[in-house]
């Protein structure tokens, strides 16, 4: 087995691509050896989900695609990562009890502390960023990356 396997994905900037960067990080990690119904592959799609409706959301129309990348190092620490071309950092948004938004990433960074992670924020050389989480691996390591039927690096 490799020391590092890697996929990731690129979409659109669209609300539709949330559903489908869940997807593609579930299949990839089913083949991998994590079964779908773990518990962790839950909290793993909630953040997912989380991080890409963050990228749609709040690049304000200056990042017109996302890049999921998903990376096993030495079948010990699962990292994903979300990566959009919009300079801005994500932050804490003050979040009233009535506000339909802004608890993005707090959701994400207590479901990643409850899981045994961490949480961080790297520059693109591009001048975006990407999102990542690093969580220990749960899994037995198995097969090769799915195929997504949108672009991969």
């Amino acid at each position: 087995m490799a020391d590092l396997q890697e996929a990731s994905v690129t979409l659109p900037s669209d609300p539709a691509s949330v559903p489908a960067a869940r997807k593609y990080v579930s299949n990839v990690l089913t083949e991998w050896g994590l079964p779908g119904d773990a518990e962790v592959a839950d909290t793993v799609r909630l953040i997912v989900s989380e991080l890409a409706t963050n990228a749609v959301q709040h690049t304000l129309g200056q990042s017109p695609t996302f890049t999921v990348g998903i990376e096993l190092a030495r079948e010990e620490q699962l990292r994903i990562g979300v990566t959009d071309s919009h300079p801005r950092y994500p932050k804490r948004l003050p979040a009233a009890v009535q506000q339909d938004n802004g608890r993005g990433m707090v959701i994400i960074r207590w479901l990643t502390a409850e899981c045994g992670g961490r949480l961080s924020v790297t520059p693109t050389p591009e001048g975006g960023k990407t999102v990542w989480i690093a969580l220990p691996w749960t899994g037995a390591v198995r097969g090769e990356v799915p195929s997504p039927s949108t672009s991969t690096r």
